[in-house]
């Protein structure tokens, strides 16, 4: 779907922002912005958009995301609280010719690998966390050492992962984004009940038809796989808490039926739901594409 532009507001006494939030969760408009931007999730749990990636994100996930990369996070249902610190920075922000530099040619590389997304982990990300403490206080110099100190981390590690499977950048006019979000958020409101083309289409101002080509010009996948992708990602949330029987998971999610449910984890996650859950419990989350 296409994205809406945020502007990120930047105090003009600096040359980048930070800041460390507590609130009831986050905003829930697919935007995109010309910012890099650096997101440590202290407390936290729901589902992320991230270019074509639909993923669960929970306490301690530390992404960096590309300029111009199109993301969401949407909240779980009954999460009372949300803390996060949040860096944006422009790819210039620390001026045009710094990292032309032959000392600092790791950084555009970085650069150009975050605009799929990069999940940091291992020690990288236990260096990186304190770091972005220090920097929320900082002032002067000591600010931009801090970033340059992360970007360090970031561009020599190895322990990073890629989100999104291509570049994924768009903008879109103000009817667009508002059109696409209510979809969107219709969708993430009632993915549970039984959604048909007829009513989704109607919410669009469009016919099935109409509707079906439009969705998929928009988002490169039909309405369909859409909401399998957001009913497949709930799925993986409730079977990693290891609460519900696999086949109450099934209809919590919105399926129909057992083997529809089976069918469809298994294209979307490579995996059977009792695979994905002994990976998470031995091993770690692996990422929902």
């Amino acid at each position: 779907m296409k994205p809406h532009f945020h502007r990120v507001p930047v105090r003009s006494e600096n040359s980048f922002s930070i800041r460390h939030e507590k609130a009831s969760g986050f905003g829930t408009v697919w935007h995109y912005h010309p910012e890099l931007e650096l997101h440590y999730l202290i407390k936290g749990k729901g589902v992320r958009f991230i270019g074509d990636s639909i993923s669960n994100f929970s306490d301690g996930e530390l992404i960096l995301l590309g300029e111009n990369l199109p993301h969401t996070w949407r909240v779980e249902e009954g999460t009372s609280d949300v803390e996060v610190i949040i860096i944006h920075f422009l790819p210039c922000c620390l001026g045009s010719d710094l990292f032309q530099l032959p000392e600092a040619y790791l950084i555009p590389r970085l650069f150009e690998k975050a605009k799929k997304g990069l999940i940091i982990e291992g020690e990288a990300k236990e260096k990186i966390i304190p770091l972005m403490y220090a920097a929320v206080d900082a002032q002067n110099l000591d600010r931009l050492i801090a970033l340059l100190s992360i970007l360090k981390i970031l561009a020599e590690t190895s322990e990073r992962k890629s989100i999104a499977s291509g570049h994924a950048f768009y903008k879109s006019n103000d009817s667009e984004s508002a059109r696409l979000n209510k979809i969107y958020e219709y969708t993430m409101n009632n993915y549970r009940n039984d959604i048909s083309l007829q009513h989704v289409a109607a919410i669009a101002n469009l016919g099935i038809t109409s509707f079906c080509r439009y969705f998929k010009m928009m988002t490169k996948k039909t309405y369909n796989d859409f909401l399998a992708e957001i009913r497949i990602s709930h799925a993986c949330r409730f079977l990693i808490e290891d609460r519900l029987a696999t086949e109450v998971i099934c209809f919590e999610c919105g399926f129909n039926n057992v083997s529809n449910f089976y069918r469809h984890f298994k294209k979307i996650t490579d995996m059977t739901p009792l695979e994905y859950k002994r990976k998470y419990l031995y091993h770690s989350v692996p990422e929902l594409v």
